[in-house]
């Protein structure tokens, strides 16, 4: 055989070898820049949101708490403009902000490992379920159900410890039993236990998979609804209406648990003594023995107001940042 041949055939044999290996390379590159993409985007996202409404997220832990340790028929019926000026008279406008550092590094990793979760699970239950999706619209929703379910269980367990200590920050009024993060997980630790940085981690779990399972799937049954009536405008707005109506929904739907959740994180708070010292559902009975059904529903209002621009802004901002970071205007 003619030796430029042979060398020839080396020739496009290597060439088809490197190409390969480059494209490989840059499929792979290309997987974890989007990878990077998501959790940057998830994160700030989150961090963005609750920097925005973190005033109304505070009235809305105080609210959750009245009568924990008061008399409750003594309590006045619950307003936002004079908690707010209580706020503002006695512990200065700042105040609104309480917490607020301890939210940010919470849901940074909080709102990343969610986003970054719910799509890897989406994935999943894509690569699972196969054909069985092609136009089948039920399908669909129970993947954004279940994803979105099981991201939000795996976000909160990691991140639980951070969330107990901003609930307790945030529900400080003018006595300031913990100074700040490092003291309060300090002192959690050594009056309550390593696993006193876990209580309320049940009804946690309990009201996070539907919270978001409920967010996800409406945001995404909204969105898509959108885009299948006008399909070329898919829009900021869009994201902002369809995050917004998806977290009023998860927040009526969730908000006991929410309630229970706090009261939980904060029993034995501050050297105080134990209110209930029971169980999940125990603590529901003896909150609607106390202060009736409406009790669960203590705080929905500031919720409510915090929850449409909230979420809203969560999503917008984690689409807009994807747009961006991607490089992608039609992503």
């Amino acid at each position: 055989m003619d030796a430029r041949v042979v060398e020839g055939t080396l020739n496009t044999a290597q060439t088809t070898v490197v190409d390969g290996a480059s494209a490989k390379f840059r499929q792979q590159n290309n997987h974890q820049l989007g990878t990077v993409h998501q959790l940057l985007a998830g994160g700030i996202a989150g961090a963005f949101s609750k920097t925005c409404t973190a005033p109304l997220a505070r009235l809305t832990i105080l609210f959750q708490v009245q009568g924990m340790h008061s008399d409750v028929s003594a309590l006045s019926k619950p307003s936002i403009l004079r908690e707010a000026s209580r706020i503002v008279n006695e512990e200065g406008f700042r105040a609104f902000w309480k917490g607020n550092l301890v939210t940010i590094v919470h849901r940074l990793p909080y709102s990343a490992v969610s986003f970054y979760a719910y799509e890897r699970y989406k994935n999943l239950l894509h690569s699972m379920m196969g054909d069985n999706l092609r136009g089948n619209a039920s399908a669909n929703l129970s993947v954004h159900f279940v994803g979105g379910g099981l991201a939000g269980i795996t976000a909160a367990s990691a991140t639980y410890p951070l969330d107990l200590v901003r609930t307790r920050l945030a529900a400080q009024r003018s006595t300031m039993y913990y100074r700040g993060i490092s003291h309060a997980f300090n002192t959690i630790c050594r009056e309550e236990g390593f696993f006193g940085l876990y209580k309320g981690l049940g009804a946690t779990l309990l009201g996070v998979g539907p919270s978001i399972a409920i967010s996800f799937s409406v945001y995404e049954a909204l969105r898509s609804f959108w885009q299948s009536r006008r399909p070329n405008e898919s829009t900021v707005m869009v994201s902002l209406v369809c995050g917004s109506l998806s977290g009023i929904a998860s927040s009526t739907a969730t908000f006991p648990l929410d309630l229970v959740r706090r009261r939980m994180q904060l029993e034995g708070a501050g050297g105080r003594a134990r209110v209930y010292n029971t169980g999940l559902f125990k603590t529901f009975g003896r909150i609607v023995q106390n202060e009736g059904l409406r009790g669960l529903y203590r705080g929905i209002l500031p919720e409510y107001y915090k929850v449409v621009p909230g979420v809203g802004i969560v999503f917008m901002t984690y689409e807009t940042l994807k747009m961006l970071l991607s490089g992608n205007p039609s992503s």
